[in-house]
């Protein structure tokens, strides 16, 4: 089995793009590199990694195509665009020329219009992302879910990973209506979805049983199949260390054959992001 990390990344602090990561979040306001995450990854077995963005600039995206050509473990890089401007469309053509270039991460979850990806005027960027034959990471709140059903139907062919299960209302305990949201994308479209970055919507003393109805939840509703693991590496590290983060999952997966857990653990990052070998 190629065990695949499909979620994780790094920052520069001194690049100066990152407006979310402030002193306040302590233990990640540092510089996160490859050579922090290289040792972790070989006594986990992990063989590969897709790094995701973490700043809303085209840089930034250039600078993690600089570390996928400098780091083999790096198998594909999620990036950004500006949607918005008439520019897009040809940025997205220029980028996909890279390698390593395998899709694209508008920061949803922090654009204060729900409405925001039924922009009419953004449809030429998301027809550039699927003639460029690249994946679109949503990264998206459980308010969205129902924008993002809608969005699928006009799109069709576009290729879906939804972010850390769109992020449920773990620490509270609730989980309707994101269920019956997840399972209508689920049922409706061919998008996959990471489980990922669920540590981080939970209490700080979580526990497996925290977690359990969630990832239930999702592997009945996408099914092994489509399901995506990742680390979210720096940012799970507020909650779990990697290895937990690996122990818990593998828990939770138990349940399931062997072949359904190489699915998860990395033949479908492969198949949802065209990864390079």
């Amino acid at each position: 089995m190629t065990r695949i990390d499909a979620h994780q990344h790094f920052w520069s602090l001194g690049r100066g793009d990152y407006g979310w990561l402030t002193p306040d979040l302590k233990d990640i306001y540092r510089d996160f590199l490859p050579d922090d995450l290289t040792p972790i990854l070989a006594t986990q077995g992990i063989e590969g990694t897709v790094i995701v963005q973490a700043a809303p600039t085209l840089a930034e995206t250039e600078f993690m195509l600089s570390l996928a050509d400098d780091y083999a473990f790096v198998k594909g890089v999620v990036g950004w665009v500006d949607f918005e401007q008439a520019e897009a469309p040809a940025q997205i053509s220029k980028l996909a020329q890279h390698p390593a270039m395998v899709g694209l991460r508008p920061m949803i979850q922090d654009i204060a219009d729900p409405d925001w990806m039924l922009r009419t005027d953004l449809i030429p960027a998301f027809e550039a992302l699927i003639a460029a034959d690249l994946t679109f990471d949503a990264l998206t709140l459980p308010p969205h879910l129902s924008n993002l059903s809608l969005l699928l139907e006009r799109h069709p062919d576009m290729r879906v990973v939804i972010n850390h299960g769109a992020k449920p209302l773990i620490r509270d305990g609730v989980i309707d209506p994101w269920a019956a949201d997840m399972a209508k994308l689920a049922r409706d479209t061919a998008a996959y979805c990471k489980l990922s970055g669920l540590v981080t919507e939970a209490n700080a003393d979580w526990s497996i049983d925290d977690l359990k109805p969630y990832v239930d939840h999702l592997l009945v509703s996408f099914g092994p199949e489509r399901l995506i693991w990742g680390s979210d590496w720096p940012v799970c590290t507020l909650a779990s260390s990697y290895e937990r983060w690996i122990e818990t999952t593998d828990t939770l997966l138990s349940g399931l054959t062997a072949d359904e857990r190489d699915a998860i653990l990395g033949g479908n990052a492969t198949r949802a992001y065209n990864l390079r070998d």
